[in-house]
């Protein structure tokens, strides 16, 4: 096995056309190793089933009917061995075809998509705009509400009108024209009074009524309903309600901030929810002046980047979301059952996030070259541990999945990232 030829494609971005050849020696032992694999399913007449010659077979057959098995056996080996002694830095999946079959054996290429070459000027000091926005009264009102309903109770009215704020059991069904529609009965529903789960006007007309009371819900759907048949048309819901609870919150108190914090009074208490809403403001901002300096990064790279490296990117973007999905007791084939979409949009949608991946790791892997970064022992070890801990599993089972060289690789380019965040200048 030998590389006859390496050479570029023109016109194709960081694509290599690599001839390799198989000797007949070994070509032909691939040959009778697949004669002797399938004989045992092939009838000739004469001749008890798999006991028909391989002269005979092919003779009947054709000389190439084991060809295509005895190519792939000895594929792999000839192309690894091919793509060695290139030195290509393949990327993506190749593509094969066959050359030539004689008495010389098999010749062989395959298209061979590499890592690109990567130029990159200007990765220290990137000037991006960072704006953290201020904590409003209303964002801590919202925060203290939602603490103050959490710690809120239940108390059943048994005499008495319900009121919005309320949660009701009902029984509805719903008519149009005076015609049941499908979809439009439940029972035992709990409905809270103003939660916007109904459409409008029917929580509004639920209030002010007793338990076990029947009364009619005048409703008109939206011109924009979901259901078509129903949309835009007037329709009379026969309403029960079973069970009225009142939802009692807490008084806004230094009893209640005993009760939900650390502190004694409402006031260090609102000060600290303040003080946490800002540090989720600085979170924010900091996040979105990353995204800023990475996008203005991925404009600086210069690269003859080919389609294989987005192809394989957006592929491992769909595998690892199908992971998500199973380990949500979903796959992918219920997924598009329920929204409608193909593995073809699904792609689709994913491909921008892709090429963005794709180009930042180029440039930081160029970054971590230039500014000669180095990954310590040390490193590795730690986030090998770190790994461990986040998937609750064993470092040496860590290790064992994961090659080092690949951590220390994934490594350098967080270095990288962190050099060009620490030399960004904030607009």
């Amino acid at each position: 096995m030998s590389l006859l030829k390496c050479e570029k494609i023109e016109n194709e971005k960081s694509v290599y056309t690599l001839e390799f050849s198989v000797d007949k020696a070994t070509f032909d032992k691939a040959v009778s190793n697949a004669y002797r694999k399938q004989v045992g399913k092939i009838s000739v007449p004469g001749f008890r089933k798999g006991k028909a010659p391989r002269s005979v077979i092919e003779k009947m057959y054709g000389k190439g009917f084991f060809y295509e098995d005895a190519i792939n056996e000895v594929l792999p080996d000839a192309f690894d061995e091919a793509l060695k002694e290139s030195a290509l830095d393949m990327v993506g999946n190749p593509e094969f075809d066959i050359v030539s079959i004689d008495d010389n054996g098999v010749v062989m290429s395959a298209k061979v998509a590499v890592k690109p070459e990567v130029k990159i000027k200007g990765y220290k000091g990137i000037k991006a705009d960072k704006k953290v926005e201020e904590v409003t009264d209303e964002e801590i009102a919202k925060e203290i509400e939602t603490i103050r309903e959490r710690n809120s109770r239940e108390i059943e009215v048994t005499d008495g009108e319900s009121q919005m704020g309320d949660v009701c059991t009902i029984d509805y069904e719903g008519f149009v024209d005076g015609v049941a529609f499908e979809g439009g009965k439940g029972s035992d529903y709990p409905l809270k009074l103003g939660s916007g789960n109904f459409i409008p006007g029917f929580e509004e007309q639920v209030a002010g009524h007793k338990a076990e009371e029947p009364f009619d819900v005048n409703v008109t759907f939206p011109e924009e309903y979901h259901a078509k048949e129903l949309a835009g048309k007037a329709a009379v819901f026969k309403t029960v309600i079973h069970k009225i609870t009142h939802i009692e919150l807490p008084a806004l108190d230094d009893d209640f901030a005993k009760d939900v914090s650390e502190f004694d009074t409402m006031d260090e208490y609102r000060a600290d929810v303040k003080a946490k809403i800002a540090k989720r403001h600085e979170s924010e901002a900091d996040r979105q002046f990353e995204d800023a300096i990475l996008d203005k990064l991925i404009e600086k790279l210069d690269a003859d980047i080919p389609e294989q490296m987005f192809v394989a990117e957006t592929e491992n973007f769909v595998r690892d979301y199908d992971s998500r999905l199973r380990m949500q007791g979903l796959d992918l084939k219920t997924y598009f059952q329920y929204t409608g979409l193909t593995l073809e949009t699904l792609r689709e949608q994913m491909r921008p996030q892709a090429e963005k991946q794709v180009k930042l790791r180029l440039a930081l892997e160029k970054i971590a070259e230039l500014e000669k970064i180095e990954v310590t022992d040390e490193d590795i070890d730690g986030e090998i541990k770190r790994i461990a801990e986040a998937y609750n599993m064993e470092a040496d089972k860590v290790r064992e999945m994961v090659p080092t060289d690949s951590i220390a690789a994934d490594m350098k380019v967080k270095k990288a990232m962190d050099l060009v965040k620490e030399k960004a200048i904030v607009k």
